[in-house]
C-alpha cells in the first residue's frame, strides 16, 4: 500500500528566524492522523536565519539525527561535544537519560536548511551519546547509502532502534531499489528535487509511506536528494 504525504499538507510554523515544516505532529502542530510512522517520530524541515538558532534545551530518550542540506549548524552539548555540521556530515545524538544542547547557524549572511529527525529508541535511560560522520556525494550518487542503523550496516552510525536511514542522490537515468523484508515498511522523504518512488511522482517536501510491499524503487530523479527509512 502506498500513501502520499504532500509537502503542502505538512504542519507549518514561521517564527521569523525559523521557518519550519513538520511532517508529523510537533510543538503546536497536532494531527492525530500524523503522529509518526513506526519508530519514526519527527521530520522537521527547518530553515534557520543567519546568526540565529535554538538556545540550550533538553532532550531525553530519543535518537536525534541532523541532516544539513545547505549552510551549517553549530552544535554544543552537555557531554562536551561541539561541532559545526555542514552538508555531507550527519550528526547522531542518543539523548538517553538526558542531554542539554544548543544549535545555531554560525554563518553571518547565509540561511541554513536542515532536516531534524527523531526516532524513538528501543531502550530508555542509557548514557547519552554523540557521533558525527561524513558521507560524500560519491557514496550517495545513484544509490542508497546507509547513514544510521541498528546494526551499523555499510559504515553507518549505530542507533538504539531496529531502523535504518538511507540517503541517495539521483538524476537522469540513475535508479536504486531497497528490498523490504516481511513485516517491514518504508518512508520516503524527498529533501530536494523530484523523483518517482514506486511509480509515484514526488517533489521536494513530499513523502511516501510504503507498507505491505516488498521493495522501494526509485527512478526518474531530477536533481533529487532522497531519504529512505526502513522500519519495523
Amino acid at each position: 500500500m502506498l500513501t502520499i504525504r504532500r509537502a503542502a499538507e505538512r504542519g507549518h510554523a514561521n517564527h521569523g528566524w525559523l521557518d519550519s515544516f513538520h511532517t508529523f505532529s510537533f510543538a503546536n502542530y497536532y494531527d492525530p492522523a500524523h503522529m509518526g510512522f513506526g519508530a519514526l517520530r519527527v521530520i522537521n524541515d527547518d530553515r534557520i536565519a543567519a546568526g540565529r538558532g535554538f538556545g540550550t534545551h533538553g532532550h531525553r530518550d530519543m535518537e536525534i539525527i541532523t541532516y544539513v542540506l545547505d549552510g551549517a549548524i553549530a552544535h554544543k552539548d552537555s557531554m562536551g561535544s561541539g561541532s559545526t555540521i555542514q552538508p555531507g556530515n550527519v550528526q547522531r545524538m542518543s539523548a538517553g537519560r538526558g542531554v542539554m544542547h544548543s544549535e545555531f547557524n554560525p554563518l553571518p549572511d547565509t540561511e541554513t536548511h536542515m532536516l531534524q529527525i527523531w526516532i524513538e529508541p528501543d531502550v530508555a535511560g542509557i548514557a547519552p551519546e554523540y557521533e558525527e560522520r561524513g558521507f560524500s556525494d560519491a557514496q550517495k550518487r545513484g544509490r542508497l547509502q546507509a547513514l544510521v542503523s541498528g546494526d551499523g550496516v555499510d559504515g553507518s552510525m549505530k542507533i538504539h532502534q531496529d531502523a535504518r536511514l538511507y540517503a541517495g542522490l539521483f538524476d537522469g537515468d540513475e535508479s536504486a531499489a531497497l528490498t523490504l523484508t516481511a513485516g517491514r515498511r518504508a518512508w520516503v522523504h524527498v529533501a530536494r528535487g523530484s523523483i518517482v518512488a514506486n511509480g509515484v511522482e514526488l517533489s521536494a517536501g513530499d513523502a511516501l509511506a510504503i507498507t505491505d510491499e516488498s521493495r522501494v524503487e526509485l527512478s526518474g530523479g531530477k536533481n533529487a536528494e532522497v531519504l529512505v527509512f526502513d522500519l519495523a
